[in-house]
């Protein structure tokens, strides 16, 4: 991730989500199960930023987070915190501060102390240790991602080795491990003015890790500067495995997947999903902050090393407008039971429980400054092998996808088009009634159109406004517990509506 408050990590209230927003108001006191809802949500809020989500062998919850932040569950609903704060006295690791390799490039950062941002942690089925990827940084170019091993999932872990370094200059490179790699000759292609070429190669920051289809164990990372990318890595060692050079391929830094120019696109995911063959690559594109525009976005492919390409089959180069590629899955919005909108969701980790898949977020609100936490949605996978997000965190149950008719369906709706653009702007719920004879009804005329339901699959179609959508129909929770009706929809020009059903 590309920030601008680095150093130690401050503990953050968690926010209160009670009703408001676009739902109607209701009278006189609120009932038990209200009262038991309302508590139930007042105890999920932790702050962990860029949160990686893992399950333990014991079956127990995780999240990893920036400023070396971690919790733990037993339901994804109550996080309770176990490690925060940059330092020695941190429990994650038994030798980050003595060893002190993992800032021997970086230093220290802009607040005269050290940056440990976005790890993830993954279990080896090779060697039965966990492993932790993480970076260091200084500055927007100057990072190192680095490696740890334990054999406990919450740690102590031991720091392993730096694997990667970016931002050297000619003068500093020999601080790197560039030339255990790459002949000293081939330096020159890094180089722009005899500074760092970050138009062109990555940030390294934001690792996250994954196994193929063959059980081949990989990495992605980046962040703005050159763009997305991708290398193996040996599961014996946790060392990368370094290719051969081609078109699209660095020996040193692996192969560029998206990106580059510097434009905004980072924090990827890369998840093999078992049942429908895809391989998944979420990023975000924009600024951290609560007024950057941050969102995730979604490409797919059939192999690891790709092309990834969005539902308009578009891949990401170094375009200028590169907010018109990617499917987008979140914006600003608001939605009924919430009291605040929900600002900059982004840096997403995806991860396959039992009978659900889900993935994580932080998100920060258009209460409280810069605050965040994290949130878990279900995702949803459509028939021509889309996924889509749920519009409400998870509850700690599956959303209900079948047995839902079309009586069910008709009626009143909030619908959030969350756009392409990338921007501060909240979007709120626009009214519309999916009416008798497959009309779409509404104010808004770019929401006017069509409608139709497959009961058997649970599958809609909608046309609104000329622009076709392909989603889902579930029943879940709002964030007060009550049971809604709901729709998730994607498009081929890479727009997600949701809509959810009037109380």
């Amino acid at each position: 991730m590309r920030r601008v408050n680095q150093g130690i990590m401050i503990l953050l209230i968690p926010f209160i989500m009670l009703t408001a927003g676009c739902s109607r108001q209701e009278t006189g006191e609120p009932s038990a199960a209200v009262e038991q809802s309302l508590e139930r949500v007042t105890n999920r809020g932790v702050a962990v930023h860029d949160p990686s989500l893992i399950k333990s062998e014991d079956g127990r919850y995780y999240l990893f987070g920036t400023h070396m932040a971690a919790a733990s569950s037993s339901d994804l609903v109550h996080w309770k915190m176990f490690a925060q704060n940059v330092g020695g006295r941190n429990p994650l690791f038994n030798n980050l501060f003595t060893d002190m390799k993992a800032f021997e490039y970086v230093g220290r950062n802009s607040e005269n102390w050290y940056s440990v941002w976005a790890p993830q942690v993954i279990y080896n089925k090779k060697t039965g240790q966990y492993m932790m990827y993480f970076c260091t940084t200084s500055s927007y170019i100057k990072s190192s991602l680095c490696f740890a091993v334990s054999d406990s999932i919450e740690g102590p872990y031991s720091f392993v080795d730096r694997i990667i370094d970016s931002g050297f200059t000619p003068a500093t490179i020999k601080y790197t491990n560039v030339s255990d790699i790459i002949p000293e000759d081939d330096y020159s292609r890094y180089f722009l003015l005899r500074g760092y070429n970050n138009q062109h190669w990555p940030n390294a920051i934001d690792p996250a890790l994954f196994y193929d289809e063959d059980d081949r164990l990989w990495m992605t990372y980046g962040s703005w500067s050159g763009g997305i990318f991708l290398l193996e890595i040996d599961e014996e060692t946790g060392y990368p495995i370094h290719p051969e050079a081609d078109e699209d391929a660095d020996t040193y830094f692996g192969r560029r997947l998206i990106g580059g120019f510097h434009h905004s696109v980072e924090g990827p995911w890369i998840h093999y999903d078992e049942e429908s063959g895809w391989y998944y690559l979420f990023v975000t594109y924009g600024s951290l902050q609560r007024d950057g525009g941050y969102q995730i976005r979604l490409f797919r492919s059939e192999n690891v090393e790709g092309p990834y390409v969005d539902p308009a089959g578009q891949t990401l180069g170094g375009e200028e407008n590169h907010h018109d590629f990617g499917m987008k899955m979140t914006s600003n919005y608001t939605l009924p039971s919430l009291d605040t909108a929900y600002m900059a969701p982004g840096h997403n980790s995806v991860f396959q429980d039992v009978d659900v898949l889900l993935t994580a977020f932080h998100t920060r609100f258009n209460k409280g400054g810069e605050n965040h936490e994290p949130r878990i949605h279900q995702l949803l996978r459509l028939s021509d092998g889309w996924l889509t997000m749920a519009p409400y965190r998870y509850s700690g149950t599956a959303a209900r996808t079948e047995g839902i008719t079309r009586k069910e369906l008709r009626g009143d709706y909030l619908l959030i088009d969350h756009g392409i653009e990338i921007s501060s702007r909240i979007n709120t719920p626009v009214e519309v009634k999916l009416a008798f004879g497959g009309r779409v009804r509404s104010s808004e005329k770019s929401l006017k159109g069509k409608w139709s339901y497959d009961e058997k699959s649970g599958e809609i179609e909608m046309i609104l406004g000329g622009r076709s959508f392909r989603g889902i129909v579930l029943e879940q929770e709002d964030e007060l517990g009550r049971p809604v009706v709901c729709i998730s929809a994607v498009s081929p020009s890479n727009h997600t509506v949701w809509a959810v059903r009037t109380p």
